[in-house]
């Protein structure tokens, strides 16, 4: 369940369980911030109510932090819905109500169903959509981006399931005609395994000249020390004997390529993955440009590694320094925390982009997280 104040900035302080997620655009209303916990905090002097039946739970009603719709207007431009409601299907599933009507993958037209595992996502869907002011906003992806992800993982599920069916009965298998979402997306993150912010280093600082330019710790050094615990998981827990170099070679403006082993091995483990964790993995790579830092956190957060998890857990105190969405956002943007650490922020730059990244990792983490 969650909690939260839409009409603050503000966002609670709970412990390392956490999960936040938020999204400040321009044409947003209020900007809000929300906390996925275990148990629904009570507040008697919220004068937002919850309810609860047994074919659902009805998210708290937002009239209060809503712009006033009483001004004549397009249908679209109006809010045809009251409440928004969590409810679960027969097959354990969870499906987001506007109202009586359920929330629509708009791809293939069907109710959009969210894993019974996730329910922490399914209440966090029905929140964007209960801050939403008019149909019209939900025409707009970046006013509802955990139900755009959702609805791309679950085309991704729909298209696996038809693929393992054709292969399972090559006869009747009808030809493709263009690849699957799945090629598309390996395809597309890949690179980004020889362009890795993570492993792009700044050249090493200069030994003579003018000290008065040298900072200590340099850049460099911040970064390789950034990156070393990440490479160290991932070549030890998730890619076993894979060397991953760094992307400039000293002296070098231009990209080296990783070795062709490493690559192999990388794509056959995102081929591996979930239609759920493969979508996560894709927000986060192409938010903070590193495909490192994006498999750290599904590793971290997925529901397929928690073996994995339990394993370090168990001989390491792996649980008490999880890697979360400060920690990735901090590893992706470490030259500019450095630059402007040194020579200040541009106001509604800087700041804005520093929000939408631990915005974007957020959502990931919602998708590919899970109670099992």
């Amino acid at each position: 369940m969650y909690t939260g104040n839409a009409a603050t900035n503000s966002i609670p302080s709970v412990g390392p369980a956490l999960t936040t997620f938020g999204e400040a655009t321009e044409a947003a209303p209020a900007s809000f911030s929300f906390i996925i916990c275990e148990s629904i905090a009570s507040d008697s002097t919220r004068s937002s109510s919850y309810s609860t039946a047994s074919s659902g739970i009805t998210i708290w009603k937002g009239q209060e932090i809503r712009t006033n719709q009483s001004k004549p207007g397009s249908a679209l431009r109006k809010r045809f819905w009251k409440d928004v409601s969590v409810q679960t299907s027969p097959d354990g599933a969870y499906s987001i109500r506007l109202d009586t009507r359920p929330v629509r993958n708009p791809q293939t037209k069907v109710p959009l169903p969210i894993p019974p595992s996730k329910s922490h996502l399914a209440t966090a869907i029905a929140h964007e959509w209960d801050l939403l002011t008019s149909a019209q906003q939900a025409l707009r992806a970046h006013l509802i981006p955990l139900t755009s992800i959702a609805s791309r993982a679950h085309d991704l599920a729909l298209q696996d399931a038809t693929t393992a069916s054709s292969e399972a009965s090559p006869v009747s298998a009808a030809p493709h005609a263009s690849r699957s979402i799945r090629e598309d997306i390996i395809k597309t993150l890949l690179p980004y395994l020889d362009t890795d912010t993570l492993l792009c280093w700044a050249p090493p600082p200069p030994k003579e000249g003018d000290l008065t330019l040298q900072v200590v710790p340099s850049l460099r050094d911040l970064q390789v020390r950034t990156a070393e615990p990440i490479v160290a998981y991932l070549t030890s827990s998730i890619w076993p004997g894979v060397h991953l170099n760094p992307s400039l070679e000293e002296g070098s403006i231009l990209p080296s390529q990783q070795p062709a082993e490493t690559r192999a091995v990388v794509q056959g483990w995102m081929s591996g993955l979930n239609a759920w964790e493969l979508v996560g993995l894709e927000r986060a790579v192409l938010a903070g440009k590193s495909l490192c830092v994006g498999a750290r956190l599904v590793c971290e957060w997925g529901e397929s590694f928690a073996d994995v998890r339990k394993a370090l857990t168990s001989t390491t105190s792996h649980r008490a320094n999880r890697f979360g969405i400060e920690e990735a956002a901090q590893a992706c943007s470490l030259e500019v925390a450095w630059q402007t650490g040194r020579w200040g922020e541009v106001e509604d730059t800087h700041d804005v982009d520093k929000e939408d990244l631990r915005s974007q990792f957020g959502s990931a983490i919602l998708v590919v997280s899970g109670t099992s």
